[in-house]
């Protein structure tokens, strides 16, 4: 992933794992080193939405202090593992706040059936009103009165190269907005073990399309123009902008 951004002289937002950074220091430190800005997942990739207030502290916390003594950065931005922030827990905010979380990017205003918010704003919004940590929802294009996917991971891989690049320029041009797409490592990794005993659909999820992904996703980052979300979206230590 880092030749590929480095490729493409590209700077991105890893949203990173405390327990990858407690294991790989030296691949932080790469990050850092590349100029990607370096963001909160959690520790262990739990869902928000399974943490009592406490919990969802102590590991925000946690992640927070371990990403920034490895990196030696500000850690400003968070992402709920499987985008898990919705109308049953938007306390977080609240938490992320106190935590001094200048942003968070946790909300796909879709209908899916492991995460979504679709009545929630598509463009970045303040949760808790003025101020306090900024959310900054997933990419989605409005079709025929619907709120449809276009930020990455699964989609990108399923659906044709051609319609994708349609989506993101749409919602450059006619939203005049600029866009987020996400993917993980391990969607880059066509060799990866297979894993058995999962159902059908999981494994199309997950496996379709990987041998492709590293051609796509080089185009991808020449066909539009990217940046770290905290530039690209103006968001400082206070999330303000």
């Amino acid at each position: 992933m880092l030749r590929i951004f480095a490729d493409a002289d590209v700077r991105g937002t890893f949203f990173t794992l405390g327990w990858v950074a407690e294991r790989y220091p030296a691949l932080i430190s790469r990050i850092v080193a590349g100029g990607h800005e370096l963001a909160s997942h959690g520790y262990a990739h739990i869902r928000a939405d399974t943490q009592t207030p406490d919990a969802f502290r102590a590991d925000i916390r946690r992640t927070k202090r371990l990403l920034e003594d490895t990196g030696g950065v500000p850690v400003n931005g968070y992402r709920a593992a499987t985008f898990s922030i919705g109308g049953d827990n938007m306390w977080a905010y609240d938490v992320l706040a106190e935590e001094g979380y200048a942003y968070s990017s946790s909300i796909y205003p879709v209908r899916h059936d492991f995460y979504g918010m679709p009545d929630a704003p598509r463009f970045p919004f303040y949760p808790s009103g003025d101020g306090g940590t900024r959310e900054i929802p997933m990419t989605t294009v409005r079709l025929f009165g619907r709120n449809l996917p276009c930020s990455g991971g699964g989609y990108f891989r399923l659906l044709p190269y051609r319609l994708s690049r349609w989506q993101m320029r749409r919602v450059n041009r006619a939203d005049r907005q600029p866009g987020i797409f996400y993917f993980h490592p391990w969607e880059v990794d066509p060799e990866q073990p297979r894993q058995t005993g999962i159902s059908v659909r999981t494994r199309v999820r997950h496996y379709t399309g990987l041998g492709r992904m590293q051609g796509r996703l080089r185009r991808l980052l020449t066909d539009f123009a990217w940046g770290r979300m905290d530039q690209v979206y103006r968001i400082g230590a206070t999330g303000t902008g």
